[in-house]
């Protein structure tokens, strides 16, 4: 039986590390998330480095550390996607093996005609936007009419955008429960957000009340496992909304990165016993979709620069675990996610250096939250919990 009480698992939002071998399908060869941050000749990962980021099989960026402090390598994905939910729910132990649905020409008249009954308000746009650029299009138009503005991307998402002046937040994320009832079978889309604005024209900005309605998880997941077997489970930002609240005991919301960080500093001083789930979001909602190296690889050294601090208040039985969940790399066409390896570190005072290698799952990560706290779960990956203990 292993001594470990608690596990801190940090999911920097799209941060990959290199194109998977099935990218072609995907059209992203080529794509390195942390890759092209660190071209901006700008990236300081000092504690990652000496974690071991740059000594992960065949990332050729970044100057090795000599003696690594942790654990290191990087996952494939074997879900059939790159978006979050599919990362996450891979992360946690299932695997998607068909897509959620995208829909590149908006959603289909049924839905929109359906959705309007709901509301009792009609929809504008209904078709792939950027989401600060439909704000700005169709924002006069939505507070002229009352009508909601309904939007997707390359991902499998039913956004709704409304100013709080003209749709309250409360109201805004009924629609959006309206709108995750409505849309299942082949139309259940991975995540319906709510995206609130306020402001005025031209000047429309979104505000911190983004909210996720996930599909709930079509099985069971580490978490379920662990909640089941009388281990906290504490989500940190949108986690709670990926699994729909499924085997998330506890969960608090973020507005930024930053307020993502502070959180998880405090809970490294709370008293629990399992698994802190972080996900930090601004990488890829601020940066990655937007294609802002110069602000992601900022972002990037903030985190580095917190992790010092936080490594430094865990305890004898903590181990803290940094990922991703897909890429989006800054660099790249377009502005959708990109199909990439995720790294893997793994630090802790009971932890061994050791090179990882290439693991051939993220479901390699649950199966070793499963052996780490002896749950029962049928999992698909394949634990490296004694290479690291």
């Amino acid at each position: 039986m292993n001594s470990i009480d608690r596990v801190f698992l940090i999911v920097l939002d799209s941060a990959g590390v290199g194109s998977l071998p099935d990218a072609a399908a995907f059209n992203d060869t080529g794509a390195c998330t942390i890759g092209s941050c660190y071209k901006t000749g700008k990236l300081s990962l000092e504690n990652m480095k000496s974690m071991g980021l740059y000594n992960i099989d065949s990332v050729d960026f970044g100057e090795p550390a000599a003696n690594p402090g942790g654990a290191y390598g990087k996952l494939i994905e074997m879900s059939k996607g790159k978006d979050t939910t599919t990362g996450h729910l891979e992360i946690a132990g299932l695997i998607s093996e068909k897509p959620f649905p995208v829909f590149s020409n908006g959603f289909p008249d049924e839905i929109i005609n359906k959705f309007e009954k709901m509301t009792g308000r009609k929809v504008l746009c209904n078709k792939p936007y950027s989401g600060t650029k439909v704000i700005h299009d169709y924002g006069v138009r939505h507070m002229q009419t009352g009508g909601l503005i309904v939007y997707t991307s390359a991902d499998s998402v039913f956004q709704i955008a409304a100013h709080e002046d003209i749709v309250n937040r409360e109201q805004l994320y009924d629609y959006c429960r309206m709108a995750r009832k409505l849309l299942s079978g082949k139309y259940a889309v991975a995540r319906v957000i709510a995206r609130p604005f306020k402001g005025v024209y031209p000047d429309f900005e979104r505000t911190s009340g983004r909210h996720d309605f996930s599909l709930e998880p079509q099985g069971k997941t580490v978490l379920d496992a662990l909640e089941s077997g009388g281990y906290d489970t504490i989500g940190v930002g949108k986690i709670y909304d990926i699994f729909a609240g499924k085997g998330i005991s506890s969960s608090v919301r973020t507005v930024s990165n930053d307020d993502g960080m502070e959180k998880t500093m405090y809970f490294a001083d709370e008293d629990f016993n399992g698994l802190c789930f972080v996900n930090l979001v601004d990488f890829d909602m601020l940066y990655g979709h937007r294609r802002d190296s110069a602000g992601y690889t900022e972002a990037l050294n903030r985190f580095d620069t917190w992790l010092g601090g936080f490594v430094s208040r865990l305890r004898e039985n903590d181990i803290v675990m940094i990922t991703a969940d897909h890429g989006c790399d800054p660099e790249f066409q377009g502005t959708d996610h990109t199909r990439e390896y995720i790294p893997l570190l793994v630090y802790g005072k009971k932890v061994k250096p050791v090179n990882l290698g290439v693991l051939s799952t993220y479901a390699d990560i649950a199966a070793t939250l499963k052996d780490i706290f002896a749950v029962d779960f049928d999992c698909p990956g394949k634990s490296f919990m004694d290479k690291i203990l």
